[in-house]
């Protein structure tokens, strides 16, 4: 039967609206002005909820936080110069996180001819372009609506990545004929039988297959991914943001230990490396090199990706949850490999105690966190020193529970990240994890926790100090500079937003309080300190 289309003419920024509800959008992220306000005329009036952020770079954060716990694209709303601009470092983390984010923004009608206008940049769209996947300006309500729907379909079939779409504002206050279009549903590339057992014929000539899995896995099926790599009987490691794809169970799991700089020796070992849905970058490996010399196979929706390593043997350009359902199905039965059940979970247990002889103050901690909350929570984390350790040594049983900033590596994410995570997960627990000075960047997004009354405990870690780069300096002997600020009273200041706080003295009372953030009728910040374990 064909689609009957509304036939009501609006202006162009009300149409917008109408058409994001129509394509699922059901919360849009942003701030107000007088250049985008006709794109706020028809976002009520659409059924759409609106959440007003404190700042353009907590809309974004908190955007990219909704994606990554819903799946569904995050989308924002900003004005022209400084909105566009404001947003800009979550559209970059984001962009190197494989993020699906549509990002509109108001922009001057002219800029060739007539300088000084409020709000005017050299080139407002060329800005944006480098940091997210495209940035186009719409000429007309036409190509407003298809570009909507080619970020859509790219979101759902390529490598999600943020994007942004800038509309004049004549245009925006234009009326518009409605959308015509039919909404396209759009698949990911799956490999073929004969891609598979290709791999398969690998995979049964080596003796030490490695696994490698990244977040490129998660952002597919992956449900039961864990299930699945357990039966295929092969070594794995995951990045971090593949943590969960495995089981902690699996006695054939190293863990998320590409960090590790010995976990070189494990690749040189392998005798046949397949690697799904992970870059292999300097966020994941932390090295120039994995460190391998056998043959390699690369899955990946990323063509750059596939083509990275001069020691590929076979590249599949395919969704990576998908290639693994389709191998274990295919290959039959478990691999019979060479590797040591014994030594994997002696190599497991030298990395934890690597961390702990890195981070003495700081893995008592995060254990006793991980005790206090269900498999279950979701988990945003900030560039602080608690999280860096919790990334190596907290087995995650859940995919897609933990979301870490690794590739843009921006400070102030975890907390507007975890309000965007907690509105796409109604009654569901959600986390932030944040140390004192990336709090300062985005702590007015507390207002925004308290006013939808977010049931969301913020552990906040002080050690008084930007520690990593302290410790960073003195590695590379330089006297320590400039790591030190004034701090407030952060349970003041967040009782000053309306929000709860507590200071525990002991891993106990912690415990206690994280519990109860969960049941509170709003935020609380949990302030944390060393001092903890005295």
């Amino acid at each position: 039967m064909p689609k009957t289309f509304e036939t009501t003419t609006r202006p162009l920024g009300a149409q917008i609206s109408h058409m994001l509800k129509d394509r699922g959008v059901d919360v849009i992220f942003g701030i107000p002005g007088v250049h985008n306000q006709e794109m706020y005329r028809g976002i009520e009036e659409a059924g759409i909820k609106h959440v007003l952020a404190r700042h353009e770079q907590g809309a974004g954060f908190m955007a990219d936080g909704y994606a990554r716990a819903t799946g569904k694209p995050g989308v924002a709303y900003v004005i022209t110069g400084p909105g566009l601009c404001n947003i800009m470092t979550p559209m970059g983390q984001a962009y190197s996180d494989s993020v699906p984010m549509l990002v509109i923004s108001s922009c001057l009608d002219e800029v060739s001819a007539r300088k000084g206008q409020l709000h005017q940049m050299k080139d407002q769209r060329a800005a944006a372009e480098t940091v997210c996947d495209w940035s186009f300006e719409a000429g007309s309500a036409e190509a407003a609506y298809t570009l909507i729907d080619r970020a859509f379909v790219e979101f759902d079939s390529d490598r999600p990545r943020s994007k942004h779409l800038q509309v004049p504002i004549a245009l925006l206050e234009g009326q518009a004929a409605p959308v015509t279009r039919n909404i396209v549903e759009a698949t990911r590339a799956n490999p073929d039988a004969v891609q598979i057992d290709m791999v398969i014929d690998q995979l049964k000539d080596a003796q030490r297959p490695l696994f490698i899995l990244g977040g490129g896995v998660v952002k597919g099926q992956s449900d039961n991914i864990a299930g699945v790599i357990k039966t295929i009987g092969a070594a794995s490691m995951v990045s971090t943001a593949g943590r969960g794809l495995v089981s902690p169970s699996d006695p054939l799991a190293f863990g998320p230990c590409l960090a590790r700089p010995s976990s070189v020796e494990i690749a040189a070992s392998a005798d046949l490396i397949i690697v799904i849905g992970c870059e292999l970058a300097e966020v994941d490996i932390w090295r120039h090199r994995l460190g391998h010399n056998a043959p390699m196979i690369r899955v990946d929706l990323d063509p750059v990706v596939l083509a990275d390593d001069p020691l590929t043997s076979v590249s599949v350009q395919s969704d990576g949850a998908d290639f693994i359902k389709g191998l274990a199905a295919r290959l039959g039965g478990p691999l019979q490999t060479q590797w040591d059940i014994k030594h994997i979970a002696k190599t497991r247990a030298g990395w934890r105690a690597e961390v702990m002889a890195e981070r003495p103050n700081i893995v008592p901690v995060v254990d006793a966190i991980r005790e206090a909350v269900s498999a279950d929570t979701m988990i945003y984390s900030d560039m602080t020193q608690l999280a860096y350790a919790a990334v190596e040594v907290w087995d995650m049983e859940m995919v897609g529970h933990w979301h870490h900033p690794s590739g843009f590596g921006t400070l102030g994410y975890a907390t507007p990240a975890a309000i965007g995570g907690a509105i796409g997960r109604p009654n569901m627990p959600t986390m932030a994890i944040i140390g004192d000075y990336g709090f300062h960047y985005t702590c007015q997004e507390l207002g925004v926790a308290v006013e939808l009354g977010l049931s969301l405990p913020i552990i906040l870690w002080d050690n008084g100090k930007l520690g990593e780069i302290e410790d960073s300096m003195i590695a590379a002997q330089i006297a320590p500079n400039a790591v030190i600020a004034h701090n407030p009273d952060y349970c003041k200041l967040a009782e000053a937003f309306g929000a709860k706080s507590t200071a525990p003295k002991s891993l106990e009372e912690m415990q206690a309080a994280i519990q109860s953030a969960f049941k509170a009728d709003g935020p609380t910040l949990i302030y944390v300190t060393p001092d903890i374990l005295n």
